[in-house]
């Protein structure tokens, strides 16, 4: 298999996101990425093993890099709700400048077999685990609640945001993902109960 670091490479997973986002992972024919990729069929062969591989690789490659962008904001906030704050800003930002990869994310791998599931859950446990660990940091420093529970908070968490950008995605984009973050965060921090006088 040809190394994974080309041009070619690189364009053939740019095309299968925009043919996968415009006809649906199933209609998704080969022929077709290839063609929009400018490559011959049997390219695509020489650095995927199959549709499935495709699917798997657009998921590790783009949202590996965004796992690595979310590494290196948070190394440089003051606490964990500054962290916290980066982690819903950069998830609904990230996906809301790369709206084809959405579309991707977001509605074509739920439809995918569940061997593609599987790969792909193993890949995003290290964006959950990163979730969890700000959690627990955040309770460890006093920053958030010594009661709270810190898996239960990633679920939250990460289900509103990949909620948030599903309807977004329904809803054909018609408005500003990022503009949901701040009062994401402040519903995450403060809550939903009136302080006095409110």
């Amino acid at each position: 298999m040809a190394k994974r670091t080309s041009q070619k490479y690189d364009a053939i997973l740019e095309a299968s996101i925009r043919v996968i986002a415009k006809y649906g992972y199933h209609r998704a024919q080969v022929s077709k990425i290839a063609k929009e990729a400018c490559v011959a069929d049997g390219t695509i062969y020489l650095y995927f093993e199959n549709k499935e591989d495709l699917l798997i690789s657009i998921f590790r490659e783009k949202i590996g890099s965004f796992i690595r962008l979310v590494k290196r904001k948070i190394a440089t906030a003051k606490d964990a709700k500054e962290q916290l704050f980066h982690i819903i800003a950069l998830h609904l930002g990230y996906l809301e400048t790369n709206p084809l990869l959405a579309v991707v994310v977001q509605m074509e791998i739920r439809q995918s077999d569940p061997y593609v599931r599987k790969e792909i859950g193993e890949l995003m446990q290290a964006y959950l685990n990163l979730i969890e660990h700000v959690m627990e940091q955040g309770k460890e420093s006093g920053v958030f609640r010594s009661d709270l529970d810190v898996r239960l908070a990633r679920k939250m968490i990460f289900g509103t945001l990949d909620d948030l950008v599903t309807s977004w995605v329904s809803h054909q984009q018609k408005y500003s993902l990022q503009a949901l973050a701040k009062p994401v965060y402040q519903m995450f921090v403060n809550g939903i109960t009136a302080k006095k006088g409110d």
